[in-house]
């Protein structure tokens, strides 16, 4: 079974993040950049089915700019066969991306589709889904337990009220929660081995996608700065303030 994998660079996690003086987004110049944290999980993911015989082959897919290329190494290096990049200097939402892979699904016929449930960057958590409703595919979203046996997936997911478990047909898209697994530490060998394996570099156009920005960013701004907090001598005061100062109650 071929299993293709999703994988986005974003702002590492430990950077905190500057917001442009004019308020038109966020400020990469000189920042560290990594793989979204919930796609490494599902790089690990695939590479645990394939180790288990599960899987035969795991394409790694990035859409985005150049240096998307490094993040593709390292999916490889933790596991990946191959890898493909959908390169492109467009903003690219979450619909485009979708269509992007959908596209790549129609190309490559995988028997399984992984995702990381959301960015840490745009925090969408869109992307999955879409990708599911637009190549008819069965779903499940924040995956903590995945076993695939007989052409069929057992996904136990998180939801508001514990867990739930679902039985899918594949080829299916599932999307991945933080308790799916812990990814393992990428060796030096392995990052080695990772410049030697194929990346297939495509555009847009290739796929036959238009990926224009359907929604404009107006202003991006900080949260604000939380006041200091204050001692009161009483119950009452304490009342009384969330009611006339804070006014929660």
């Amino acid at each position: 079974m071929k299993v293709l994998v999703a994988v986005k660079r974003v702002v590492d996690y430990n950077v905190k993040i500057r917001v442009k003086s004019d308020h038109t987004g966020v400020d990469l110049a000189n920042v560290k950049m990594s793989m979204n944290p919930f796609d490494e999980i599902a790089i690990e993911e695939a590479v645990r089915l394939k180790e288990k015989g599960v899987a035969t082959e795991i394409i790694a897919v990035s859409c985005g700019v150049t240096q998307c290329q490094e993040t593709l190494r390292t999916a490889m290096a933790i596991g990946a066969d191959r890898a493909i990049l959908v390169e492109t200097a467009e903003e690219l939402q979450p619909l485009a991306v979708a269509k992007l892979l959908k596209a790549l699904i129609d190309k490559e016929q995988p028997g399984l589709i992984i995702l990381g449930k959301q960015a840490i960057d745009d925090d969408c958590n869109q992307t999955g889904q879409m990708l599911a409703a637009l190549a008819n595919l069965p779903q499940a979203t924040f995956a903590s337990k995945v076993d695939i046996a007989d052409g069929k997936a057992t996904v136990t997911r998180e939801v508001d009220g514990g867990s739930e478990t679902l039985a899918l047909t594949l080829p299916a898209v599932i999307t991945t929660d933080l308790r799916l697994n812990e990814p393992r530490y990428v060796t030096l060998p392995n990052i080695m081995k990772a410049k030697k394996k194929p990346m297939d570099i495509l555009k847009p156009e290739d796929l036959g996608v238009d990926v224009s920005p359907r929604i404009k960013t107006l202003k991006v701004t900080e949260p604000p700065k939380r006041s200091a907090g204050i001692m009161v001598p009483d119950v009452a005061t304490l009342v009384a303030k969330l009611k006339n100062e804070a006014k929660v109650i």
